[in-house]
């Protein structure tokens, strides 16, 4: 089964005519909103398992060990990721970008809502925590199939002399549903009062069945790439995509994941590790209103600098603005634990709303950085596994290990050597990935015998017709 060949064929068409410059920017709108749907969705839950999934779904154990047993609820999201990205990799690679990211939208929207009325430990007992990691697992799938798809659908459709730009816009996903699900965790705090715990922080989750039919509705009116429709019409379709692309394009993968270790593991330390870590007494004791107001800020500073730093990846170099950011990552958690550990107030509000430009620096260019290094056939699969092996060395781990360390160290700066060291690994291999930055990419040839066509030695061309 594969994409239907009059779909195929109406897409290359659009691509020649007037009409292709709507679904440009039809297909840009689709796939941040639909990242951002995701996002909030995925966001929504790290921020609960911060502040309060340990009382709710763990409250017989003491603050410490009801934090670690949250997050890793939390991780067990992040290792089914690269699980969604084998699956829909090889159904992307094979029937298209668009009809994944339906079913990927689906998925999230669902498995959140029920997260949203998943009674806790108290009503439930042990059926409860239980539930919860079976709908992270769907999270985690939803997640790991959304994010090629969202950047193949833009970074194929646009421009391609200002692919970072492109495949910037689903990265704004991040940013945005970070700030929707902050945003409306900290205005359910407010308004539940004391029952934020018991019902406040279930309506964002329940919000996000209006928020897919939302995404839906703009999903469903968008062609698939013309990119992709080329490769049915000229029958390169592979049978079995992954494979493939892991036998031909191993190093490719393994460096994609380990470019995003400083940049995702910071991340999740910044985002979810820190809204437990301040809201304890011996480390100032703040509301969690404002640490949620401090993220927010945060996200929405990444926010305006996310399509800036892929726009300048564009004229100055991808890897040259990455490495940028890497380094500079690896100094600011001395400096970001330096001001929050001093206590005060405005100073641990600055660094809140500052944490996140260096991870800007690197989300901005990322997604046209590791898309840009799989052939198209190929490039779903591809660009999904090294997206999201990452996060079961770097996102996943990255709050676990954080409490850990300073369970262990007393200290911050524990963190931050932590974080100097994914950016010394980050350096390293964005080093040792092939910039590929100018490449045609419809030229297979520009991605050496590895990407050779299935006339040329492959595993045989796929029946163009559905079935």
């Amino acid at each position: 089964m594969t994409l239907d060949p009059q779909e195929a064929a109406r897409s290359r068409e659009v691509a020649d005519t007037p009409e292709h410059r709507n679904q440009v920017r039809r297909a840009s709108v689709a796939s941040t909103v639909g990242t951002t749907i995701e996002w909030y969705d995925y966001f929504l839950y790290n921020t609960a398992a911060a502040l309060v999934f340990p009382q709710v779904f763990f409250p017989n154990q003491s603050v410490f060990v009801g934090t670690l047993e949250a997050f890793a609820t939390q991780f067990v999201g992040f290792a089914a990721r690269p699980i969604g990205a084998a699956i829909f990799g090889h159904w992307g690679d094979r029937i298209g970008r668009k009809t994944m990211l339906i079913v990927t939208l689906l998925m999230m929207g669902l498995s959140s809502t029920v997260i949203g009325i998943v009674p806790g430990a108290a009503t439930f007992g042990v059926a409860a925590p239980i539930l919860l990691i079976l709908m992270r697992i769907l999270q985690g799938i939803a997640v790991g199939g959304e994010w090629s798809g969202s950047v193949l659908l833009s970074m194929e459709w646009g421009n391609q002399r200002r692919r970072g730009l492109f495949g910037s816009w689903p990265q704004l996903g991040v940013s945005i549903g970070l700030i929707l699900g902050t945003a409306l965790l900290a205005l359910f705090n407010g308004i539940s009062g004391g029952g934020f715990l018991s019902w406040g922080w279930r309506v964002p989750f329940l919000l996000s069945l209006v928020l897919v039919a939302i995404g839906l509705y703009i999903r469903l009116r968008i062609l698939e790439t013309p990119m992709f429709a080329k490769v049915v019409q000229e029958e390169r379709v592979e049978r079995a995509p992954i494979a493939v692309v892991i036998r031909r394009f191993p190093k490719e993968i393994v460096l994609s994941a380990l470019v995003r270790m400083s940049e995702q593991a910071p991340f999740y330390v910044f985002t979810a590790f820190v809204l437990s870590f301040l809201v304890l007494p011996e480390n100032g004791g703040f509301s969690r209103t404002f640490v949620l107001v401090g993220t927010l800020v945060g996200a929405f500073v990444e926010l305006i600098l996310l399509p800036y730093f892929g726009h300048l990846s564009d004229n100055v170099g991808r890897k040259r603005i990455y490495l940028l950011g890497s380094i500079i990552m690896g100094v600011w958690g001395f400096v970001y634990f330096a001001l929050i550990g001093t206590g005060i107030g405005w100073v641990v509000f600055i660094a809140l709303a500052l944490g996140l430009i260096p991870h800007a620096m690197q989300y901005g260019p990322q997604a046209s950085l590791i898309a840009e290094s799989f052939p198209t056939r190929l490039r779903y699969g591809g660009a999904g596994l090294g997206y999201q092996l990452a996060s079961v060395v770097a996102g996943g781990p990255a709050a676990l290990i954080a409490t850990a360390l300073v369970g262990g160290f007393k200290s911050g700066y524990a963190v931050a050597v932590y974080i100097l060291f994914c950016a010394v690994v980050t350096v390293i291999a964005v080093i040792l990935l092939p910039d590929r930055s100018k490449v045609n990419l419809e030229d297979d040839h520009a991605y050496g015998a590895g990407a050779s066509s299935p006339q040329a030695g492959g595993e045989g061309p796929q029946p163009t017709a559905a079935g």
